[in-house]
């Protein structure tokens, strides 16, 4: 059986595909608000879970199946030519919207080290123009390692508190965690570390949206995905991103 290397909670643990999966469960890695329960959960375990998704480019994206160890894989850079400057490689859960929630994902970066080193995470996403986006990078500029804003122009940072970035590592799974309330419009950000966040942001600007994954310009793996909400999400589906054949 293929390991999974997972650095959660500042440490790096060595867990089998089955034993990572036991592990993460339908129990959140902090607690989430009252009310809040499990709405939706994705493991890869079968190639046709990609028909969940919708992607700026299908083919720059890939099933990924090592050993046990499951996961979607962006593998290349998209053919995909954003009307205003913004992330070119997005594959968005693509029938259903959320309002409030708390996601948790399993991120690994398996590009080079560079310091605009990436992944990141789509939310509130209104069309392919309007939409917020977490930049998670090795470090922190005024265009990376941000919470961003595109509305019908190019990316703008509003984050009010960041780190000085992350470390990907090599061939190293990181818990990611956001929490985002529409009504206030507070977004929190967090990094293996679940107590203390990485980035906090407030925008009341979008409200329920389609939530996604993918990369500004990088590569990466996707797994083990489960978002709490108050309140079911609501079908729709975003018929402006391509499904896979």
């Amino acid at each position: 059986m293929m390991m999974k290397q997972w650095l959660g909670a500042g440490l790096g643990i060595s867990l089998g595909s089955v034993g990572c999966a036991q592990a993460a469960g339908t129990v959140p890695s902090a607690p989430v608000p009252a009310g809040y329960r499990l709405v939706y959960e994705q493991n890869f375990d079968a190639q046709d879970s990609l028909r969940q998704f919708a992607f700026t480019d299908p083919t720059a994206w890939k099933w990924s199946a090592d050993g046990e160890s499951h996961a979607l894989e962006l593998v290349r850079q998209s053919r995909y030519e954003p009307k205003v400057r913004s992330p070119f490689n997005i594959a968005l859960l693509g029938d259903r919207v959320f309002g409030d929630f708390v996601l948790e994902v399993d991120l690994i970066q398996t590009g080079k080290e560079y310091g605009h080193r990436d992944m990141c995470l789509f939310y509130g996403v209104q069309d392919p123009t309007h939409f917020y986006y977490t930049h998670l990078a090795t470090k922190a500029d005024p265009n990376a390692h941000n919470t961003f804003i595109v509305n019908d122009a190019p990316r703008k940072n509003f984050a009010r508190q960041t780190t000085a970035g992350v470390n990907w590592g090599l061939g190293i799974w990181h818990r990611v965690r956001l929490e985002r309330r529409v009504s206030g419009g507070t977004i929190r950000v967090f990094f293996d570390d679940m107590k203390e966040p990485v980035m906090v942001a407030e925008d009341r600007t979008f409200g329920a949206g389609w939530i996604g994954f993918g990369s500004f310009d990088d590569t990466g793996k996707v797994d083990s995905i489960r978002i709490w909400s108050p309140t079911p999400p609501e079908s729709r589906p975003a018929s402006f991103f391509s499904r896979p054949e």
